[in-house]
């Protein structure tokens, strides 16, 4: 007879590995996600080179981002690019009874501002 030997995620997978700081973390990989999203969305299928440029970054730098090794990026270089992007960041964070805090990331392009001479 099999018996079921898991444990339950607890909804953060760095905090299951047990790495520090864990909702830094989590944090700074739903950012990274959302610059790729976004960086699809608005200029399609880039290359890294192309990307590099867009965010004043050396090319194997967009290559670590994209891969997930986002830990070498601060939270506020990782926000850094989102603005670059023309985006304004919301945080919203909340901590949900009987679980860790519940973040969510709203992303806001900024309109042009109207200049008048």
């Amino acid at each position: 007879m099999l018996k079921n030997n898991y444990t339950e995620s607890s909804g953060n997978v760095f905090k299951d590995l047990g790495i520090p700081d864990h909702e830094t973390e989590l944090l700074k990989s739903r950012i990274s996600i959302a610059i790729f999203k976004l960086l699809s969305d608005k200029y399609g299928n880039k290359t890294q080179a192309e990307i590099s440029e867009i965010l004043g970054i050396d090319q194997p730098e967009v290559s670590k981002l994209k891969n997930g090794h986002f830990a070498r990026f601060s939270l506020e270089r990782l926000l850094h690019f989102l603005n670059g992007l023309n985006y304004d960041v919301d945080i919203n964070i909340s901590e949900a009874i009987g679980h860790a805090p519940h973040q969510d990331i709203h992303l806001q392009e900024r309109h042009p501002t109207t200049k008048y001479y």
